[in-house]
């Protein structure tokens, strides 16, 4: 794929490096705000889960607190892959692609890392080495996990307008403008690459939530949605320092399997 550059300033070494000084003190305040957020993110309060979630892995069935697998933290990512879908969603596989190479990292310093699905096990499995990912994923089928953790919905919630997602109320799905996702083309792309159609591709979600086990007992201390995850996606970040930045209409990307069948 080419881009297309636009007409763009063209300076002298001098004058960019006179903007890029300006550029680095504002990349710096940002940074000094990301770690001010950091810590307040892990200044939120805990709250102690009482549910017995159970869920269907590589091992078995399991409970939440055997997910940390002797480790005192655990991040879950969910992953839209409902019990309907034919594949993962793409902008899902995207994000998991990065997973292998840092998990084993995090699982080193005290934190595992798990992909966590509604799908049932059997059918994570497959596409899991089809995609050639080594971290763990299991599957909540039959669980009330991705609902209580605001990641997955029912039809009922959807049509009446009970749906609240990244802390937020969302009008009933028909009434929904396409921008906001309620049926618009990149809706109904990404559903098509999943085999299924808008509304149950919409009623799973991304998101990304952090539990702590302590005396026995598994706390949840923070969970992001929509755009809260983009710093876990890491081909945005690179893009985000390429010359033309993120460059994008609609969805573009495809499954890393996929791109030479466009």
């Amino acid at each position: 794929m080419t881009t297309q550059l636009t007409t763009h300033k063209i300076g002298t070494r001098e004058e960019w490096l006179a903007a890029r000084r300006d550029l680095l003190a504002a990349e710096k305040e940002l940074t000094r705000r990301s770690d001010e957020l950091a810590q307040r993110r892990q200044q939120l309060p805990w709250v102690r889960i009482e549910k017995d979630y159970r869920f269907e892995t590589e091992a078995g069935s399991v409970t939440l607190a055997e997910l940390f697998r002797g480790r005192s933290q655990l991040l879950v990512y969910h992953f839209m892959f409902g019990p309907d879908y034919t594949a993962g969603c793409p902008s899902c596989s995207s994000i998991a692609d990065g997973f292998n190479g840092f998990a084993i990292h995090l699982a080193n310093h005290d934190v595992m890392l798990w992909a966590v699905s509604r799908a049932p096990f059997a059918k994570l499995q497959p596409y899991k080495q089809r995609m050639g990912w080594t971290f763990p994923w299991a599957s909540s089928f039959g669980s009330d996990f991705n609902f209580d953790f605001a990641s997955s919905f029912t039809e009922e919630q959807q049509r009446e307008g009970h749906i609240e997602y990244n802390y937020q109320r969302e009008a009933a799905f028909l009434s929904r403008p396409a921008q906001e996702g309620g049926g618009g083309t990149a809706s109904a792309q990404s559903a098509a690459m999943c085999g299924i159609d808008v509304p149950t591709y919409q009623r799973d979600r991304p998101g990304m939530s952090a539990f702590v086990l302590e005396d026995g007992s598994v706390y949840h201390t923070y969970s992001t949605y929509g755009r809260g995850l983009d710093a876990l996606w890491g081909m945005y970040q690179w893009l985000d320092r390429a010359p033309m930045g993120r460059n994008e209409a609609g969805v573009w990307w495809r499954r890393h399997d996929e791109y030479g069948t466009r």
